[in-house]
């Protein structure tokens, strides 16, 4: 017995640097990379790049989420090891929250913010009083309510400020109301207000049509660019960094240009 557990003691002991060297293979980067994204546009973008990533022995693993919290905490507790759907504002109002410690490493496409309605055919037609929802992520309502003030219907105290509420509206002649309302649920809710305000990925998501369907929609310069995200401690990793060159090729934006046709576009 006592040979047997000296045995035994000796092959666990040369089992050590095995296993190490399994943690070293994971944290150097060579398993599958796992990405977090919504489902419209950022994963049917990504299920394109899976083919270009494969050829370079890349196992590209989408995790397909319909909101935006759980992609940025999953990667900050590092169950992701990238994500793919978010603005930079929104980044930063998550990590100040937070405490993350999340990283832009490429900005790949635009989706213009639109304003719909299923009541009224034009903002003019809106009523005195009428009921406008909004997202209720801090970067998400300052963007709406810029696209609002952009259209005339408002006016904000802070000019262009991307991080104002609806406490800053300074001129609102018409009365409107304001509802806010998780992003994901705004296309949802279309029917009992009068105009809600949604990000593109939920809009093509309920199959509404940015360039048709939108009342007011931002301009192909906005500055609100979907990044492909990590976390400081692994930004460098090959296998994000292969990623982030097969969503800027010129094989992706074509993809983009072609499926989207200006609801959504490429980065500059």
């Amino acid at each position: 017995m006592l040979r047997r557990s000296v045995f035994l003691s000796a092959l666990a002991l040369a089992l050590v640097p095995a296993l190490a060297a399994c943690g070293r293979q994971a944290a150097d980067g060579k398993g599958p990379l796992k990405v977090g994204a919504t489902a419209v546009p950022h994963a049917e973008i990504l299920e394109q790049v899976k083919p270009i990533l494969a050829k370079e022995g890349i196992d590209l693993q989408i995790v397909v989420f319909n909101d935006y919290v759980q992609p940025n905490t999953q990667l900050a507790e590092k169950r992701l090891d990238a994500n793919y759907f978010q603005t930079k504002p929104y980044l930063d109002e998550f990590n100040a929250g937070r405490g993350a410690n999340l990283v832009t490493v490429a900005g790949v496409h635009v989706e213009p913010l639109g304003a719909y309605s299923r009541k009224h055919g034009t903002l003019a037609a809106l009523p005195h009083g009428a009921e406008i929802a909004l997202p209720n992520d801090a970067s998400n309502t300052g963007r709406s309510l810029l696209l609002l003030q952009a259209a005339r219907l408002i006016a904000l105290k802070k000019g262009a400020d991307p991080l104002q509420t609806v406490a800053d509206i300074a001129g609102n002649p018409k009365g409107f109301r304001f509802r806010e309302l998780e992003a994901a649920t705004l296309p949802r809710v279309l029917d009992q207000v009068d105009l809600a305000v949604i990000n593109t990925n939920y809009a093509l998501d309920a199959g509404l049509s940015p360039r048709n369907d939108a009342l007011t929609l931002e301009g192909g310069d906005s500055p609100y660019v979907n990044y492909l995200v990590a976390r400081a401690d692994n930004r460098d990793d090959p296998r994000i960094r292969a990623l982030a060159a097969a969503l800027t090729s010129q094989t992706i934006k074509d993809y983009i240009n072609r499926t989207y046709a200006g609801a959504v576009v490429p980065a500059r």
